[in-house]
Formats: structure tokens, sequence, C-alpha cells
């Protein structure tokens, strides 16, 4: 079942990608949502077991697969106020791209004795993932804008400057909330969730997941304390973000493609 709704949502993808942007704008809005929606259920029916008979599925291309559909899901609320960021080649692209990645690397089946609580877990998680990669394009905006500001060039971005880098920066706050959510109950709650002997361990995922979050935590209280801004700010959010990044798709990665194994 999963199989079948990632095909259908890449081939809308595919649809809305080679419609373009300023072609048949309703219709492509339409196929763009269609896509959008079958790829959330590709990816919750991986993640739920829907009629596979291992039993739910998660790796490393699963989990960019969400935070692509949320990033996806973030930049199509906001076309209206910035559509500069609303090419739907781009987006149809990058959608495609994940959901073919996660047909190629499905992963690994569960723990059996995971708990039922687990993907409401990795929810979390994931939504940290969407929350800071928004953040991410948002900061390469705003990185952007101010170039063509110091060249003397026409800046047009929706939104006025400031308001950009507020917005990115509450995402950033956002993200940091659920992150520390997701390590305190991966870390109190993680022989229920994963099973006896598979809760937190010292490895490379909760090292990485943990510099990630010192960092955001220092950027936060740069910003909020000594008025970081600008290509400070944004250099601190890129690590950070590449610090999370390798801390679960990086490690998984490795472990299922490079070594072969799922532990």
């Amino acid at each position: 079942m999963s199989m079948v709704l990632s095909a259908v949502a890449v081939a809308l993808y595919a649809m809305s990608a080679l419609l373009g942007q300023n072609r048949a704008l309703v219709l492509n809005r339409r196929i763009f949502s269609l896509a959008w929606v079958a790829h959330a259920l590709a990816w919750a029916g991986a993640l739920l077991g829907w009629g596979d008979s291992s039993g739910p599925h998660f790796g490393f291309a699963s989990a960019l697969s969400v935070t692509c559909w949320l990033v996806l899901a973030f930049y199509a609320l906001e076309q209206r106020w910035i559509p500069q960021v609303s090419s739907r080649w781009a987006l149809g692209g990058l959608g495609g791209a994940a959901v073919l990645l996660a047909m190629a690397f499905p992963g690994k089946a569960l723990h059996v004795n995971a708990s039922g609580w687990l993907p409401l877990h990795w929810a979390f998680g994931l939504a940290s993932y969407g929350l800071f990669a928004v953040a991410v394009v948002h900061a390469a905006m705003m990185t952007r804008a101010e170039q063509q500001m110091r060249m003397a060039a026409d800046v047009n971005i929706g939104m006025p400057l400031l308001s950009l880098e507020r917005l990115t920066f509450r995402f950033v706050g956002a993200g940091f909330v659920l992150l520390s959510a997701t390590l305190i109950v991966g870390w109190w709650f993680g022989d229920q969730l994963y099973g006896p002997g598979h809760g937190w361990q010292w490895n490379h995922k909760t090292i990485f997941s943990l510099l990630s979050w010192l960092c955001f935590a220092v950027l936060l209280f740069g910003r909020s304390r000594l008025g970081w801004r600008g290509r400070t700010a944004v250099r601190v959010l890129y690590i950070g973000t590449g610090l999370l990044l390798l801390a679960y798709v990086g490690s998984r990665f490795v472990l299922e493609v490079v070594l072969g194994r799922g532990a």
C-alpha cells in the first residue's frame, strides 16, 4: 500500500513540476495538493505498517521524506505571501526526489517490542527536523537578500527583511522546543518506547543530537542576550542543523547503506 501511494505521489509531483509555476495555475495547485496528500499517506503507511506483513518500517530516507513533506507544507502555506519561493517545479522536484529515495531505501522493520507510542515520539523529532529545515531555507533567503542589497540590486522577497529574520528564528525556537521534548522523552522513556535494552544509548545519534541541541541553545541565547544577527546567527544555525542531520539521517545512512544493517 505504501509503495502504491508513493508511486502516485511521485507521478503527481512530476506533473506539478512539468506544468511549471505560471501555466494552468489553478490546476497546478490542485495537483500539488493531491501529491502532498499522497506523500503524507505514503510515509504514514510505512511508519504504521499498512498492508505490510513485516510491520512498520523506518530509516534515514523515511526521515528525509517526512522532513521534506513538512517543508512543502510550510511553503504551501507561504505561497500567498512569498511568491518568489513558490516555484512548483522546484517543490515538485524536491517532493518527488524525497519519495523516490524512501521507495529505494524503505528502512528496517521496527523492533517487535517497540511501544505503540513510538510513532508519536518520532513525530515530535521529525517535526523538529522540519522546523529547522524551514528555518535554514528562510536563512538562505535572508542571506541572499542581504547580498543583493550590498550589490545595490533590486530585492523583492515578498516581506521586509527584518520580518523574514524574525520568522526564521521563530521556526528555530519552535524546533528547539520539540527537539528538547524529543530528547527528554527518549532519555526518560527509552526502554518503554523501544523495548528492553533498546532505550537511551551513548552512540553517534545521541552525541550528535545533544551537540545540535547545545548549538541551538547557544544560538537562541546569543540572539536574545548578545544580539546576534546576520551571518553569525545564520552560521550557527547551519552548524546546528548539520549536526542534527548527522544525528539520525547520517548515522542511519551509514548503518543501512554503507554497512548494510539496521541496528
